[in-house]
């Protein structure tokens, strides 16, 4: 079975709650390795947005296809390979084969989620 999802997020929104809320916002969406990753990137704001909407993507296809009921999206994390390449990982489901891709610019980050169950 295949399940679908993707996500558009305005990189500006992120950049506004980020600016608004900071750490509050950070520690309630994302892990501290996700954190620190996206912090040592130039523009730090844009790599969050694109972690942010694979989250939602992931989610969306957890959630079409009922293979959870509710999931937090600091229970989903988007972690990069060595080439940079982002690999999804959530401990509490086994058994699944997530593939993710993220994409960011300027104004948007989009991304889309295929889970193999």
């Amino acid at each position: 079975m295949f399940s679908i999802g993707t996500d558009i997020i305005k990189t500006k929104r992120v950049k506004k709650l980020i600016d608004s809320k900071g750490d509050a916002f950070l520690n309630k969406i994302f892990t501290a390795k996700e954190i620190t990753y996206c912090n040592s990137n130039s523009n730090p704001y844009l790599h969050f947005s694109g972690k942010y909407a694979a989250k939602e993507s992931i989610k969306k296809a957890l959630l079409s296809n009922s293979i959870v009921k509710s999931i937090s999206l600091k229970k989903i994390e988007i972690l990069n390979n060595k080439d940079k390449s982002p690999y999804v990982s959530i401990k509490s489901l086994k058994n699944l084969k997530f593939n993710i891709s993220v994409s960011h610019e300027k104004k948007y980050a989009i991304a889309f989620a295929l889970i193999e169950k």
